[in-house]
């Protein structure tokens, strides 16, 4: 069972950075495309910093947290792994650790991260965040590991 939430991390790694590669090669930061009925944007947006591109101008300290964080994320998620139970504790390690590594590994080889998806919306501030599968897989993950530690002392 463990192999599946290795599985999970490698999916969302995999194809997030199938995606970044796509957008790179794509001519997408010359127009944006609508999909789902203009509810999804795809345009290509490069992050150098963190979120909202905060921290772009300290690159090497950015990419260093983002190589630590990871890591005890990964320490965390092979812990997990030797224990009974809490299957949404590790679910959502396996998706945050997915997300990370694509993230990091973009920081570290790109010097950026790739960031593609965009919400339609009528607000301009939510309109204007970009956003890729890695980063959903580190929302969605933080949420999970945290609901899965709940329980806990």
């Amino acid at each position: 069972m463990r192999y599946l939430y290795m599985l999970l991390a490698t999916l969302v790694f995999g194809s997030d950075q199938w995606m970044k590669k796509r957008i790179e090669n794509s001519d997408a930061d010359q127009r944006e495309r609508a999909c789902l009925g203009g509810r999804i944007l795809i345009r290509k947006h490069h992050n150098r910093g963190i979120l909202l591109n905060m921290g772009s101008g300290r690159r090497p300290l950015v990419a260093a947290l983002s190589l630590v964080l990871t890591a005890v994320v990964l320490i965390g998620f092979l812990a997990s792994l030797g224990q009974r139970g809490n299957g949404v504790l590790r679910t959502g390690l396996a998706l945050l650790l997915g997300g990370a590594f694509s993230n990091t590994y973009d920081r570290l080889r790109r010097k950026y991260v790739v960031d593609y998806l965009s919400f339609g919306v009528k607000w301009q501030g939510l309109r204007r965040v970009v956003f890729n599968l890695a980063d959903f897989g580190i929302i969605l993950g933080a949420l999970l590991a945290v609901l899965g530690t709940g329980g806990e002392g």
